[in-house]
């Protein structure tokens, strides 16, 4: 007898794509991206109530480097989503059960390692980020609370990763605001009630987490009413793993070559001064801004796409993109409207230097053209992680980064930080368009049911 996978509405496989199921998914992803730079300011707010410099510094630093580590294994969150959006597809219960015990088990093996090899990571991390003797003592104080929490916080993307690909996309929002609003509430207390300092900060975070993994296991608790999620032999199936290795190695190659293309930026933008180095920070926040903001519609996609190719379904798979790329482009419309007129109102709130406020107020029309520019490479993204079609993403970022670094040799001499902003867009561009090039191929293995 098949298996069937269901959800409040019904055979997720087979329930009518609308509308409103993409807003159902994509809002609550929305609002929980809204929340992430709050917990940030009130981290950062707590520990400037002791007015003092070096406090600030310590978690600044900390936080990066913490933050940093867990993003490497990032890609359980992407990945997860596309293999179980599959399995429901196919109505493959146990599957999508065996793949919630596999990506939480993933997640507690990379935390351990970070545990064992924290000493020597984060003496590469301060050699790398040399800060003064105060702050350095301080932030390693932080990161040794902040390291115990390593296997809740990277087991939590892949239960995200696995609720996102079921379109309980509610939970992952009600997951996201209890460990934030958590965080802040024992920040306060912790700082300022208690006076335990950069110490507080990270004691706030490690509950939050440690809490937010139970909240999360909780939320997935459907899963663990059926014997599948302990079937040692489906879980550890070498087959099913190797796929699950393949896939996520692929994904972490591609985020690298696109963080390098980040970085990148900011040390060739460097050059051009400190005023043009803060002004380029300053804009680097309305790229995360579209980012956070169509977020929702990718992930909708992701799970969507998933879903169809599971089903094996071309029809459902050009609906899903349709209804997904419209509202991402409406999203995008109205970004490119609000930086356009508040964009010099958002550069001035950001930035108080009047010397970093002409700076980005002189290549604000570039952010103007980011949402337009970026949201083929945005919603691709999503097609192609809910695709598992990986190697595509891996190599078209392998393209892209590689088309960036031409631009820039040949622009950046010519125009300065102009041509520097023009090369960073641009590899949006390619990602887009040679990911674009390979969808064919892609519908073209769903119709065979070779995916």
């Amino acid at each position: 007898m098949a298996e069937t996978a269901v959800g409040a509405t019904g055979v997720l496989g087979q329930a009518e794509i609308t509308h409103r199921r993409v807003l159902n998914i994509a809002i609550p992803i929305v609002i929980s991206n809204a929340t992430v730079p709050i917990l940030g300011a009130v981290d950062t707010g707590v520990v400037g109530q002791m007015g003092l410099a070096a406090p600030i510094g310590a978690v600044g630093i900390g936080a990066i480097i913490i933050s940093s580590l867990y993003w490497f294994f990032g890609f359980l969150r992407m990945g997860t989503t596309g293999l179980t959006s599959q399995a429901l597809g196919a109505g493959r219960q146990g599957e999508v059960v065996a793949i919630l015990s596999r990506t939480v088990l993933a997640g507690a093996v990379g935390g351990l390692l970070i545990l064992l090899l924290q000493a020597p990571l984060f003496w590469a991390a301060f050699r790398l980020s040399p800060a003064s003797p105060e702050v350095e003592e301080m932030a390693r104080a932080y990161l040794g609370i902040r390291v115990w929490s390593a296997p809740a916080a990277i087991s939590i993307y892949g239960a995200t990763g696995w609720l996102i690909a079921q379109e309980r996309t509610r939970g992952v929002l009600v997951l996201q605001l209890w460990m934030n609003g958590l965080n802040i509430v024992l920040d306060l207390w912790f700082v300022l009630g208690l006076g335990w300092g950069v110490e507080g900060v990270a004691f706030a975070t490690f509950l939050a987490e440690w809490t937010g993994l139970a909240l999360a296991l909780w939320l997935c608790r459907d899963a663990f009413r059926t014997p599948a999620w302990r079937d040692v032999a489906r879980v550890f199936d070498a087959e099913r793993l190797m796929r699950m290795l393949t896939v996520n190695a692929d994904i972490m190659i591609r985020s690298a070559l696109l963080m390098s293309v980040f970085v990148s930026f900011l040390f060739v933008g460097a050059r051009f001064g400190d005023a043009t180095l803060a002004a380029n920070q300053v804009l680097l926040q309305f790229i995360e801004i579209t980012a956070y903001a169509l977020d929702g519609f990718a992930f909708a996609v992701e799970t969507l796409v998933g879903q169809a190719i599971g089903a094996a379904s071309v029809a459902r798979l050009r609906r899903s993109v349709w209804i997904a790329t419209l509202w991402s482009l409406a999203g995008t419309l109205v970004l490119t409207v609000v930086f356009f007129a508040a964009g010099p109102a958002i550069v001035d709130l950001m930035a108080k230097a009047p010397e970093v406020q002409a700076e980005a107020r002189a290549y604000l029309p570039w952010m103007v053209a980011v949402p337009l520019l970026g949201i083929a490479s945005w919603i691709l993204d999503g097609i192609f992680i809910g695709a598992t079609r990986t190697a595509d993403m891996r190599n078209m970022a392998a393209v892209s980064t590689a088309i960036y670094a031409l631009a820039a040799v040949l622009m950046v001499p010519a125009w300065g930080n102009h041509g520097l902003w023009a090369a960073f867009l641009i590899s949006f561009v390619a990602r887009g368009v040679t990911l674009a090039l390979r969808y064919p191929a892609l519908e073209r293995a769903t119709a065979a049911g070779a995916l």
